[in-house]
């Protein structure tokens, strides 16, 4: 393994025991057995590595969800809804990231760093649907009206929906693992949301 991974590593376990904010370039490097200048040959400073471990474990993760085939379009809509938002959650449930989100979630009103993964991630989300979306409508499987704004209030439904369950997961009434699941109001809101974006193709 790259230092530059064994430091992000090191990071992310430290982050998990005492959150992200508390983790100091001192106490990584004391974990890796190194010096904290040798630190600096990778990163400049705290903020730049935790926006490289977002890059670095997104990456990974990513790498677990396969591309959805061409023939997806073939399927009902609320099933092409119902498999792309699987994808995603498939990604969240990747243990790494699951951990760092975590973290993320717990510090973002008070930590600027946390925060603008946070915003990121929701950008990342809405450029997916958007593209998703006008995939659908020339697919003949959506309405070609107002997608972005389709788009956008799809994402960030579905947004709230997962934030909601991080809460709960951090409120003791819920598990790390009900973050990724189908749950019957994402399903329901869905099954509604078809109802009104969708064409008459089935």
């Amino acid at each position: 393994m790259a230092r530059k991974e064994e430091i992000i590593y090191a990071a992310l376990e430290l982050a998990a025991q005492n959150g992200l904010g508390s983790v100091t370039l001192s106490q990584i490097a004391d974990k890796l057995g190194i010096k904290k200048p040798s630190l600096y040959n990778h990163f400049r400073s705290k903020v730049e590595m935790i926006g490289a471990m977002y890059v670095f474990l997104r990456e990974q993760a990513q790498k677990t969800v396969p591309t959805p085939p061409e023939s997806i379009y073939e399927l009902p809509l609320e099933q092409i809804l119902t498999s792309s938002l699987q994808g995603y959650l498939n990604f969240l449930s990747d243990k790494n990231i699951m951990i760092f989100f975590k973290v993320l979630y717990s510090e973002r009103s008070i930590a600027p760093a946390a925060a603008r993964i946070v915003l990121d991630e929701t950008e990342h989300m809405i450029k997916a649907n958007k593209a998703l979306f006008y995939a659908l409508v020339v697919h003949g499987k959506m309405a070609n009206r107002d997608v972005d704004t389709a788009a956008y209030t799809y994402t960030m439904a579905i947004h709230s929906m997962i934030d909601n369950r991080m809460d709960m997961v951090t409120a003791g009434d819920a598990q790390l693992s009900d973050i990724t699941a189908l749950t019957p109001e994402i399903t329901s809101f869905i099954k509604w949301f078809c109802e009104r974006i969708g064409t008459d193709e089935k």
